[in-house]
């Protein structure tokens, strides 16, 4: 399973598994807003890798990012609860084989981009969660209505002891140096 995780995170990195939603943003402020007016965030292409993850049932894989606040939440390990202020990005494909590697998958088609953004006063009825997800390389907004979120509560609800996140920070070496200076440039 480790080499599966390490081998998912090298080809979506190495591979350049952003590319396909560059594309289909077009120009900033082209992404209608979702139903519930959560804005496309514009630069959420800035944030770091918080986490990776693969659903087996989807055949599906995901990169999971974070905004400032969520990344330094994270180097801080106060991620239960997170900060109001923490935005979550589960940028999601699905798998295939990794042509040159028969060992690997690799992400193919863009399925979704999704977010969840954290302030407990204006979300308080999700849980303190805003959710939006925009589907399909034209990135068109989910949802008929505002209610749609009743859908991402119902889904999260296994996890609200855990302030209603399924993302678990992948972990990496700590170098104390390089630990200071990405805090340091979050600030």
């Amino acid at each position: 399973m480790k080499t599966l995780f390490l081998s998912t995170l090298t080809s979506l990195m190495a591979l350049g598994a952003f590319a396909p939603v560059h594309q289909a943003l077009g120009e900033p402020g082209a992404v209608a807003d979702a139903p519930n007016g959560i804005a496309f965030p514009a630069d959420y292409r800035n944030w770091r890798v918080i986490s990776v993850s693969h659903r087996t049932d989807h055949h599906s894989m995901r990169v999971i990012l974070g905004n400032d606040t969520a990344f330094n939440a994270v180097l801080d390990g106060r991620t239960n609860p997170w900060p109001d202020g923490s935005v979550l990005g589960k940028v999601v494909w699905k798998e295939g084989p990794e042509p040159k590697w028969a060992a690997a998958i690799a992400p193919q088609q863009f399925i979704h981009a999704e977010f969840m953004l954290k302030d407990a006063k204006a979300w308080a009825a999700t849980g303190g969660w805003g959710y939006a997800r925009w589907v399909g390389e034209e990135l068109k907004p989910y949802g008929a209505n505002r209610h749609f979120v009743q859908e991402c509560v119902a889904c999260h609800t296994p996890v609200k002891d855990n302030d209603w996140v399924y993302t678990i920070p992948a972990r990496f070496p700590e170098l104390p140096h390089v630990m200071s200076q990405a805090r340091k440039a979050g600030q």
